[in-house]
C-alpha cells in the first residue's frame, strides 16, 4: 500500500499499489538516447535514414528495463557497427507531447532524451562504421551552424545545447524542448549556431618573410590560471582572439597593431609579449602574425569601432578555444606553440572548466605568479 493520495481523491485516501500504479502509467513518457560523436574539425555526426525527412544524432529507443547509457551503446553498434561504451551525459531534454511535431495517430506522450558525449573520432575509427541494411541510409561530419537545416527543430536545439555543454565543461544541461533551463554565455550568444571561422592555414614558427605583407596581428592572452581571452560576438556567437588589421597609425609595427586592436575590441591591456610565429596563405602573399602574453587588465566592455557592438568577453582554456573555430590539423602546431609559450611565461596549464564572462573592468595582476 502507498499512502500518496490521487489528487482528484478526497484527501488522506490511501492508494492501493495497483492504483498508484495506473496513475503514474497515464502519465508516463518515452525515453530515448542520442549520442554525439565530433570528427577531429569539431564536426557532428548526423545519420540520413529511410523512415524520416530529417538527420538524426545516433541513438534510439529505449527497451524496456534497459538503462539509457546501455541502450546509446547498443544502438551505436546497430546502427553504426561500433563498440564502444558511453560514460558521460551532455544533456538530458524534456520533450513536450507537443514539442515533437508527432502525427496523432502515433500518440506522442512526451519524451525524456538523454544525449551521451561519443568523443572525438578518428580518421581510423570513423573508417570503421559499418551501416546495417536498412534504416540508416548514409552518414557525413557536418559543421554545427549546419544543424538547424537537416534536423528537426526541437533536435537541433538539443544537439547545439549539448555540444556547448561539451565545451563550457559545466556538466549535463537539463533542456525542455532542446532549450537549456540555465542557459551558459554559449547558449545565451548562440555560439556554434552560424559558422565557424575556417582558416586551414599552416602555422610557422619563425618569423614571417619580408616578402609578405602582415595583414593581420592577433594574441593568446593568458590569464593567471592559463585561461586566454576569447571574443564573442553578441548577434551571432562567432568567437575570434583579440587582434585585428593594420592601419596607417600603426606605423607598420605589428605590436603596435595588436595593442591598439585590443584595445579597441576588448579594452585589454597585457604584458611583455612573445612572438609566436605567423600562418601562411597558399592563395595570397600575406602573413598572419601570432602572439602569446600575460593579460594583465580589462576596462569596461568598449563598443568595437568596426561592428558598432560590444564584444562578449570570456576566459577559455586554449583546447577550449580552438573548439569554437575551424583551423584544421595546423591549429595543433599553434596551440603546441602557445603552450611553449605559457611555460616560459611561467603560467600554469589551466584546467578545463566552465568558461568566465568578464562583462566588468577587472585588474588581474594580483593572480600572477611570481617570476620563474
Amino acid at each position: 500500500m502507498t499512502a500518496t493520495p490521487s489528487p482528484d481523491e478526497a484527501e488522506n485516501r490511501v492508494m492501493t499499489d495497483e492504483e498508484y500504479g495506473v496513475l503514474r502509467a497515464s502519465a508516463a513518457l518515452w525515453a530515448g538516447t542520442s549520442v554525439l560523436v565530433t570528427d577531429e574539425r569539431g564536426r557532428v555526426l548526423i545519420q540520413h535514414v529511410d523512415y524520416r525527412p530529417t538527420c538524426l544524432l545516433p541513438g534510439g529507443a529505449v527497451d524496456r528495463g534497459e538503462a539509457p547509457a546501455r541502450a546509446a551503446s547498443r544502438e551505436l553498434g546497430e546502427e553504426l557497427g561500433v563498440t564502444m561504451a558511453v560514460a558521460r551525459g551532455l544533456a538530458v531534454d524534456w520533450v513536450g507531447a507537443d514539442g515533437f511535431g508527432a502525427p496523432a495517430e502515433m500518440r506522442f506522450p512526451g519524451e525524456i532524451v538523454h544525449v551521451y558525449d561519443g568523443g572525438t573520432w578518428d580518421d581510423e575509427r570513423i573508417a570503421s562504421i559499418r551501416l546495417p541494411e536498412g534504416e540508416i541510409e548514409s552518414v557525413e561530419f557536418v559543421e554545427p551552424a549546419r544543424l538547424p537545416g537537416l534536423m528537426s527543430p526541437v533536435d537541433a536545439r538539443r544537439a547545439l545545447s549539448a555540444l556547448r555543454a561539451r565545451i563550457d565543461a559545466a556538466g549535463p544541461a537539463l533542456l525542455e524542448n532542446g532549450l537549456p533551463l540555465a542557459p551558459t554565455v554559449l547558449d545565451r550568444v548562440g555560439a556554434l549556431s552560424t559558422a565557424r571561422a575556417r582558416h586551414h592555414l599552416p602555422f610557422h614558427p619563425g618569423p614571417a618573410p619580408a616578402s609578405l605583407s602582415t595583414v593581420q596581428a592577433w594574441g593568446w592572452f593568458l590569464g593567471p590560471d592559463g585561461r586566454v581571452l576569447v571574443l564573442l560576438d553578441p548577434d551571432t556567437g562567432a568567437a575570434c582572439l583579440p587582434g585585428g588589421a593594420p592601419a596607417p597609425q600603426d606605423r607598420d609595427d605589428p605590436l603596435v597593431t595588436l595593442r591598439r586592436a585590443v584595445h579597441e575590441e576588448a579594452a585589454a591591456e597585457f604584458g611583455e609579449p612573445l612572438f609566436l610565429g605567423h600562418l601562411s596563405d597558399p592563395d595570397e602573399p600575406c602573413a598572419r602574425l601570432r602572439y602569446a602574453a600575460p593579460l594583465t587588465r580589462l576596462g569596461p566592455p568598449p563598443v568595437d569601432p568596426a561592428t558598432g557592438r560590444a564584444h562578449v568577453r570570456v576566459l577559455a582554456t586554449p583546447e577550449q578555444a580552438l573548439e569554437l573555430f575551424d583551423w584544421g590539423s595546423p591549429a595543433a602546431d599553434q596551440l603546441a606553440a602557445v603552450h611553449h609559450a605559457r611555460a616560459r611565461l611561467g603560467i600554469p596549464r589551466a584546467v578545463r572548466q566552465p568558461l568566465t564572462e568578464l562583462p566588468d573592468a577587472t585588474d588581474l595582476t594580483a593572480g600572477w605568479p611570481a617570476s620563474p
